[in-house]
Order: structure tokens, then C-alpha cells, then sequence
């Protein structure tokens, strides 16, 4: 195994028409305590203004049909560090992100995910859902606005991410954690509450909600986009 200190981390963030948020997280990126091996930007819409953000960040820019599933396992297959991290554009990662990462591979983890915390103003509904979401995720699977991360080596093994676009990380997850300990980080990661405003608080969680369990009854992603999409009135799932 290679030792924690010399451990490569590769971010990958697929990115669908969402340039400003992009540009504010490779900022952040840029002032984490430690730098990533590489940071890679899979778009799906082919704008020329995310190839620009890439270029003034230095960060490799691929683009790929629009889906998170597929923009993320082009990602995955062109990253080279022992470890992938998992990225959505409008996330706010700590800036020990990295730091919290190797010393859950020291403990023996081969990956793991952070805690749920909204950005923003404070508001006791935000508090209240995020907290429900984390206990939700200790007792069940991360979802991919968490900050997924995992070896390299246990990601192609694990299969990888399925072209699909919702749910795309629970079949990964659950066969990672046969392969090894996958652990909840207590560090937060910030998550943007943009889609909940949009939608209305409530409606966006019953919403949420309603997807999940179509999803343990069996229903293919497939068909639970079709109810995002008349939903929330887009093509795609956020990226």
C-alpha cells in the first residue's frame, strides 16, 4: 500500500452548464492546505466557457455526453492519483479536505464521504434536514454532494460509477464497502441550497424523498428521471 504521506489525489467534477459555480469552487480549490495531483473537469455541454475556466486553473478539461454517472466515470478513468475525489461544481470542500482524506486512509479506510452542511445563511430548516440527511447516511449510503471519495485501485474493482444519471453512487458504494471500510467524515463539506430554494423546501425534500423510494422498490433510474425531469422542468439532473 503506498505510504499516506505520498498518497496522489485526483478531484474530478462533472460540470452541465454551471460555469460561475465552477469558477468559485476551483478558487477554493486553490487555498486547500494541500494541493491535489490533478483536478479534472468533465463538462457535459461542451462550453466553451468552462474550457476557459480550466485553462486560467490549470486543471484538464474532458468533455462527455450529459449524465453525472457518465461525466463522472470519464472523470474516474482519466484520473492517475491513488485516489479520486468526487466533486459536485457548486460544493464548498474544508480546507483540510485533503488532510481528512489521508487520515482516513491511515486508519485503514479505502474511502469514504463528509458531512452534509448547507451553505448560506443559517436557518433551524436547513439545520434540521442536514442533520436528518447525516444520520440518514450513517446508517445508509452517501450521496455524491458529499464529497465521495475512494481509491483508485477499489474504484475500478468496485465497477465504477454506472451510466446513469440519479442514483449513480449507491451501487458503487455498496460494493466498495464489501472491499473495505467506507467510512462518514465529521469534517463538513457545504452544500449550496440553490436547488431547495428553487423548488420550495418542502416540495424538493417530499421530491427527494419520493425518488429514494422508488429506487429501493426497484424502479430504474431511467424511469425515476422521467419524474425529475416533469419535476423540476429539466433535461438533466444537476451536476
Amino acid at each position: 500500500m503506498t505510504p499516506v504521506h505520498d498518497i496522489s489525489i485526483s478531484i474530478v467534477i462533472p460540470v452541465l452548464g454551471d460555469t460561475p459555480a465552477l469558477s468559485a469552487l476551483l478558487e477554493t480549490l486553490q487555498s486547500l492546505d494541500n494541493e491535489p495531483h490533478e483536478t479534472i473537469i468533465v463538462d457535459g455541454a461542451n462550453d466553451p466557457s468552462v474550457t476557459a475556466c480550466c485553462q486560467r486553473y490549470g486543471c484538464i478539461n474532458l468533455n462527455a455526453r450529459p449524465g453525472r454517472g457518465h461525466q463522472l466515470h470519464t472523470g474516474a478513468l482519466r484520473a492517475s492519483g491513488d485516489v479520486i475525489w468526487f466533486l459536485h461544481a457548486d460544493a464548498e470542500p474544508p480546507h483540510e479536505g485533503i488532510e481528512f482524506i489521508r487520515r482516513a486512509l491511515r486508519a485503514g479506510a479505502i474511502g469514504g464521504s463528509f458531512r452534509f452542511r448547507f451553505t448560506g445563511r443559517p436557518a433551524w430548516y436547513k439545520s434540521m434536514l442536514a442533520k436528518l440527511i447525516n444520520v440518514r447516511c450513517r446508517f445508509g449510503t452517501p450521496y455524491g454532494d458529499q464529497g465521495i471519495f475512494i481509491r483508485n485501485t477499489t474504484y475500478i474493482q468496485s465497477g465504477g460509477f454506472p451510466d446513469t444519471a440519479l442514483f449513480e453512487e449507491v451501487p458503487l458504494v455498496r460494493t466498495a464497502r464489501s472491499a473495505g471500510r467506507f467510512v462518514s467524515l465529521d469534517a463538513p463539506i457545504g452544500v449550496s441550497p440553490r436547488r431547495w430554494e428553487r423548488d420550495g423546501w418542502i416540495r424538493r425534500t417530499l421530491g427527494n424523498r419520493l425518488l429514494a423510494i422508488g429506487y429501493m422498490l426497484g424502479l430504474s433510474p431511467d424511469i425515476l428521471v422521467r419524474y425529475y425531469r416533469f419535476a423540476t422542468h429539466k433535461e438533466q439532473p444537476e451536476c
